[in-house]
């Protein structure tokens, strides 16, 4: 089931993800729409192929034998097995390279908004970029976007062949390791939409989601411009922002603002702001983020972090708190 309109709490996101996996014949967006045609005519197609041939294999098994003859005959061969499929198929290649001739992304003209992803073993680094390329926010697993406006991702991947795919908003498009692909991708309303690794990539390759969270402009506005460092507030966060550092956690991931700069797992400076945990696999709330940090391998089997069952409760409590105040 796919949320449309600006949600983005446990209701809406629960029900996104119950949905899983996404819906790949519901467009949302002008990239998407195109191969939603396509993939229907196609299926259309095949099926009415399917239907002739078991129409032949009827008339050869139990048609007269003047019937199998005409059937059999040269004429019939030359109509049946040269001249139609040359024509459809090649009918069919002229219009679907002119249906799906703008799906092609080129170097950036100024007019897109640009995003940078990077796959990794099992999730997702987001990096928005600015008209001329360089870095702005980074983030990790969700990815906002405005309606209305295409965005140009520029793909690429840190370890192995990944594939970025959100059904609903346009075609995937592989990621590989030492390249930079282009895709654009638009939304056309405000919602909640579903993304998965389309190519397989070892481990929990199928636990590889993400979301792709559309605000109409002003609210992506609002957004953005809210994405700046969190003040720690409160003596159980205080703890937590000790153990964090203690514990190992700042040996991996990056909290701007902070000492913590890991660069081996996701940012986590907006962790507590985001729709979903575990690329996209969990929504985002205290009980999903404390059992990520106690056992994400009970969660999503063979992922890059490590148990952490000594936290005692109260110290799983903080760190908990910590991260969720990180907006």
């Amino acid at each position: 089931m796919q949320t449309d309109g600006p949600l983005h709490h446990d209701a809406d996101l629960a029900r996104v993800l119950d949905g899983w996996p996404p819906p790949v014949l519901d467009p949302a967006g002008p990239y998407s729409e195109p191969i939603t045609v396509l993939a229907w005519a196609l299926l259309i197609g095949g099926t009415l192929v399917l239907a002739l041939v078991l129409v032949a294999l009827g008339v050869a098994l139990f048609g007269s034998g003047r019937t199998k003859a005409r059937l059999g005959g040269e004429k019939a061969i030359w109509i049946f097995g040269v001249a139609c499929p040359v024509v459809v198929l090649t009918g069919l290649l002229v219009w679907g390279l002119t249906l799906t001739s703008h799906l092609s992304a080129g170097l950036p003209t100024g007019k897109e908004m640009r995003v940078r992803v990077i796959g990794e073993m099992w999730w997702w680094r987001v990096h928005y970029l600015d008209a001329v390329g360089r870095e702005t926010v980074r983030d990790a697993n969700e990815l906002h976007i405005p309606t209305g406006i295409p965005v140009l991702l520029e793909l690429q991947s840190a370890d192995v062949i990944h594939s970025f795919w959100v059904p609903r908003l346009g075609g995937k498009m592989d990621m590989v390791p030492g390249r930079t692909n282009r895709l654009l991708i638009q939304a056309d309303r405000p919602g909640i939409y579903k993304g998965q690794c389309a190519e397989y990539c070892g481990g929990p390759h199928a636990l590889m989601g993400f979301i792709v969270i559309a605000h109409d402009p002003a609210d992506f506005a609002r957004w953005r411009a809210s994405r700046r460092p969190a003040p720690i507030a409160g003596d159980l966060v205080a703890r937590g922002a000790r153990l964090f550092d203690t514990v190992g956690c700042a040996a991996c991931h990056t909290v701007r603002g902070t000492p913590a700069d890991g660069m081996a797992g996701p940012d986590l400076t907006h962790v507590g702001s985001r729709g979903t945990i575990g690329a996209g696999i969990l929504p985002n709330n205290a009980g999903t983020l404390a059992g990520w940090i106690a056992d994400s391998q009970a969660i999503k089997p063979g992922n890059r972090m490590p148990p952490y069952r000594q936290l005692s409760a109260d110290d799983l409590r903080a760190l908990t708190a910590y991260m969720a105040s990180r907006r």
